[in-house]
């Protein structure tokens, strides 16, 4: 091999290493500084099996489309596992990659799983996690190729309970937010969500979690997504199975009445069958399609 082709050969292997790192995804902690109503943060959990266990240290893993395919929307996601666990690979890691590959930035938050132990109120512990994660994705817009106007949030089971949580809370800031940025997301994607906390409706082990055994009615009613609807929260694209037996469909029946009620762009499918946790179940092109239509219909993922 000659010189001049050993150095030809050098300078692509650098640039295709550089295209590399720079569409790859990424792991970075939420917060720069100190954890907020943190009491203890010893580590960012563990991971096995693509679940993630005792997590008391957040990160936001990053996935950028290339520029060339870049639509300019972003969507964070919440996984799943009712507040107990987060199904981070399937319902996390694995729906990133998707959302990059067509176009749209993903970012999936590994966020503190609600305890005594590690954090001082752990009610709202996540929702702080979420208020940051999207802040921080609004505050680095530019530099991600992100529309700042086009951010929206993701949830699946327990994680739909936060995204639909940070939808109707965002008017009450719970983390530093010196520069007064919008804690809104533009849209809400509800995967089989946890939506209530009351006893008819909710996912028990959820609420246990997140609110405890002895919760008070206030907090019952605060955390009940489908009673904090206002003129306000964002649209809403909505996803179920009819047969689901560990959160029922009844949750996102009654969040879509809430938004419809208030006017709110809201669109719902249901399938007859599938049960909890269809993600892994039914090929993820056949429902995330479903929702990439809403998306594309609803302008959030025109290229501008």
């Amino acid at each position: 091999m000659t010189f001049h082709r050993k150095i030809q050969l050098l300078l692509f292997v650098f640039l295709m290493t550089g295209c590399i790192r720079l569409y790859a995804q990424k792991e970075m902690d939420l917060y720069a500084g100190a954890i907020p109503n943190a009491l203890q943060t010893a580590d960012s959990g563990i991971l096995k099996d693509g679940i993630a266990s005792k997590v008391s240290r957040p990160s936001l893993t990053v996935y950028l489309p290339e520029a060339a395919k870049a639509s300019g929307a972003a969507v964070i996601i919440c996984p799943g596992g009712g507040y107990s666990v987060l199904v981070i690979q399937k319902e996390g890691f694995n729906i990133a990659a998707w959302f990059r590959d067509h176009g749209i930035a993903a970012f999936v938050l590994k966020y503190r799983l609600p305890s005594n132990v590690t954090m001082g109120d752990k009610s709202i512990g996540p929702l702080q996690d979420a208020q940051q994660a999207i802040k921080l994705v609004r505050e680095h817009a530019k530099e991600w190729r992100i529309d700042g106007d086009r951010i929206g949030i993701m949830g699946f089971s327990a994680g739909g309970h936060l995204a639909a949580t940070a939808a109707t809370h965002f008017g009450k800031a719970l983390i530093a937010n010196d520069n007064n940025t919008s804690l809104r997301p533009d849209f809400s994607l509800l995967v089989y969500p946890v939506i209530s906390m009351t006893d008819s409706l909710g996912h028990q082990g959820s609420k246990n979690n997140l609110l405890g055994k002895e919760a008070s009615p206030e907090q019952i009613k605060l955390y009940s997504n489908e009673l904090q609807v206002t003129e306000q929260t964002p649209p809403a694209f909505l996803i179920h199975a009819a047969d689901d037996k560990v959160v029922d469909v009844d949750n996102s029946i009654s969040y879509f009445e809430a938004l419809r009620h208030h006017k709110i762009p809201v669109e719902m499918h249901v399938y007859p069958k599938g049960d909890h946790g269809f993600v892994l179940k039914i090929p993820v092109d056949d429902w995330m399609g479903l929702c990439l239509k809403w998306l594309d219909n609803n302008g959030w993922t025109i290229k501008k």
